[in-house]
């Protein structure tokens, strides 16, 4: 059995971090899905592409892995490339500004 330890990136849509501190442990899937020429869902009969374990450290997760026989994959999570300072609304008509504020 195969797997990928990962921790997710945060959604692009917000500016939040919620659910990007936990580890990840995704099974990969071990058969190809198949389209329901009916109704055109897609199904699979492989049940461990739906299980997504989550762990506090990468070490527990590889401990896990490790103890139950899981062949797993580490894929570490890229760095951000810039600290960003909180700022309030007020900042915005500041006098140090580096540009002109406008609509």
């Amino acid at each position: 059995m195969r797997a990928r330890i990962y921790k997710p990136a945060r959604n692009a849509m917000t500016s939040g971090t919620a659910k990007t501190r936990k580890w990840v442990l995704d099974f990969a899937p071990s058969s190809a899905r198949e389209v329901d020429p009916l109704m055109g869902w897609t199904s699979s009969d492989d049940t461990q592409s739906q299980v997504r374990l989550r762990f506090d450290t990468k070490q527990e997760a590889l401990d896990y892995a490790k103890a139950h026989g899981i062949d797993a994959i580490v894929t570490e999570p890229h760095k951000r490339k810039q600290n960003i300072r909180p700022r309030g609304y007020g900042e915005n008509f500041a006098p140090d500004r580096r540009g002109p504020w406008t609509h």
